[in-house]
């Protein structure tokens, strides 16, 4: 009798053993196990990464650590850790949230635009993937890789379409740059080509004279026309006379690309580069910035007009007003440096 009442209250034991074990592990693998109050939390995890490196980049997100470790290391994950953005939901267990961080790695949405130079696109870009800023500029800036597609240094930027792509957070700079080489290559398909041709430049000119026209408006119904007014003066065997090209001229010269200059002075247009058009017939060696889509396309379908002259429209602003002759641009001139002096714009 001793005996039977032994067994039945280890059995008792046993019974409630197991089950606090299996409520124990029901707990761990199925309670919600996140510490965040927004709906969602981004969580990084940089290519060679540990799995401590892992832990300790969820620890503020997590409510127990141990619990998650415990689940994580029985699913194998320790031992499989994947780079990439994960994005983790409020509420989400040890068994979501491993699975989440095994297959879970978004594409990041990388946007970029009008950007002055390579270091400024390599900044842009070092905020929206892994790679760094240093790495993708020293990619970017890659003298055999540039030879080899028949670039330099100049014109590099030329390769860059601004727009907005799907990449991997975890993409190399090496991998960004390729990508960008092939978005390079659907874009000046054989049709824009063949307009680039017929036009009576190439892809690379279409882009640099893009750059003059993007900083000259930013109004797109307007950049057709203003391409109009440089392929005039092109096709004509004029200078280009572009303020913004001696703007960006000062710039390199100086070293000093973050200096606004709003006003262009007589004696800038003698400043010996090959940006200032004012003092050269060649179109410069490289884009002034990056051209929008936009501005591409309103040079390689720019208007058919007579107009050689424009200058910027202060009863209308972000326009301007487009003259046929000298005379007549003189007059719209005038009325635009008595504006701008009334608002004290020396420089």
């Amino acid at each position: 009798m001793y005996i039977k009442k032994i067994l039945v209250a280890v059995l008792v034991l046993g019974v409630l053993g197991f089950g606090i074990f299996g409520y124990y592990v029901y707990n761990s693998i199925f309670s919600s196990n996140t510490s965040f109050d927004s709906k969602e939390q981004v969580v990084y995890v940089p290519t060679g990464a540990d799995y401590q490196t892992v832990l300790d980049s969820l620890r503020p997100y997590i409510k127990d650590i141990e619990s998650f470790s415990l689940v994580a290391q029985k699913k194998g994950y320790a031992n499989n850790i994947r780079p990439g953005r994960y994005f983790l939901k409020k509420g989400m267990n040890n068994n979501e949230l491993v699975n989440q961080l095994r297959i879970g790695n978004k594409p990041v949405k990388v946007i970029f635009n009008n950007q002055e130079r390579l270091e400024d696109l390599a900044g842009r870009i070092s905020g929206q993937i892994e790679a760094d800023s240093l790495e993708l500029l020293e990619t970017f800036q890659d003298e055999t890789y540039l030879k080899n597609n028949d670039l330099d240094i100049r014109n590099a930027l030329n390769l860059y379409i601004p727009n907005q792509y799907e990449f991997y957070w975890n993409t190399s700079a090496e991998e960004f740059r390729d990508r960008m080489k092939k978005e390079y290559n659907r874009f000046w398909n054989e049709k824009r080509k063949k307009r680039a041709e017929e036009i009576g430049l190439t892809p690379k000119e279409v882009t640099v004279i893009a750059s003059i026209v993007q900083k000259e408006t930013a109004k797109v119904d307007e950049r057709p026309r203003v391409a109009g007014v440089y392929m005039n003066r092109y096709n004509d065997g004029w200078k280009l006379d572009a303020d913004p090209t001696v703007i960006y001229a000062i710039k390199e010269k100086t070293g000093n690309f973050d200096t606004i200059i709003k006003r262009v002075l007589y004696k800038d247009l003698e400043l010996d580069s090959p940006y200032n058009t004012y003092k050269y017939r060649e179109i410069p060696p490289g884009p002034i910035s990056m051209p929008d889509i936009s501005s591409i396309e309103a040079v390689l379908n720019y208007e058919k007009h007579d107009f050689y002259y424009f200058v910027a429209n202060v009863e209308n602003f972000g326009y301007h007003k487009f003259a046929k002759n000298l005379a007549q641009h003189n007059r719209n001139k005038q009325e635009y440096v008595r504006w701008i002096n009334r608002q004290g714009i020396k420089r």
